[in-house]
């Protein structure tokens, strides 16, 4: 019997929570604002992150009957439907993200332990176990909180959710020939990644905090200094997700 992912599920819990208050305090004019994503209003994003939450329902379902349920029909009409929520009004909006916040939420708690370690596939083709799909969720609703461009930055993720979401990038990153090769390290010592290939090239090494390092791989708004050996330039890092 496989076991529940219990740290992740309360990661996407506390995200999914600090996301939906953001939303709660946008008010109706607001929604028409740029977020920081290029080209998307923070309706945009509300849409996105609701749209989302029925695609993960999917991938539930597909663990739960072992019948394929993709995340979406198709990237057109993942985009379509996208274009169209952010035109809803802002009282539509609101509503439609707790009612898919609700139906991933009931889908998590009714997934029975065996079916966790089913085979289900992400948007992007990568076939992993149904277990990842809370992680899935955590790491969309933080990074999409912040992206709303009101109120909440990396300094309100925690610690523990940013360390992960660095640990993912540099998996992601590591041994990639398009990546440059950066050592991250956080300001208490106490985590170090490696990105991109080092074969032959001395790591230009990265030190700050946790939120700032979070920030820059994901690339977002970084919040605080970060110091790269030498003092130089930060590396650009190749666009993640």
């Amino acid at each position: 019997m496989s076991a529940r992912p219990a740290t992740m599920l309360e990661r996407a819990a506390k995200g999914t929570a600090a996301f939906e208050a953001a939303v709660h305090r946008l008010t109706d004019p607001g929604f028409t604002r740029p977020s920081y994503l290029p080209g998307w209003s923070r309706a945009h994003v509300v849409a996105h992150v609701a749209r989302n939450a029925d695609a993960l329902v999917n991938l539930l379902t597909w663990a739960r009957t072992g019948v394929e349920t993709p995340m979406y029909a198709s990237g057109d009409q993942r985009a379509r439907e996208i274009e169209e929520g952010a035109r809803r009004p802002a009282e539509e909006l609101r509503a439609g993200l707790l009612e898919a916040d609700s139906r991933l939420a009931e889908e998590l708690a009714a997934l029975p332990d065996e079916c966790w370690a089913a085979t289900v596939r992400t948007a992007r083709g990568r076939e992993v176990p149904a277990a990842q799909v809370p992680w899935m969720r955590a790491r969309e609703v933080w990074i999409h909180a912040v992206d709303l461009d009101i109120d909440t930055g990396f300094d309100d993720v925690p610690h523990d959710m940013s360390a992960a979401l660095v640990d993912d990038v540099a998996a992601s990153f590591r041994g990639r020939p398009d990546c440059p090769s950066v050592r991250l390290r956080s300001e208490d010592g106490a985590h170090t990644w490696l990105l991109g290939d080092p074969a032959g090239v001395e790591p230009v090494v990265v030190s700050g905090g946790l939120p700032s390092l979070a920030a820059y791989t994901t690339g977002r708004p970084v919040p605080g200094p970060l110091y790269p050996t030498g003092r130089g330039s930060l590396p650009t890092l190749p666009a993640w997700l």
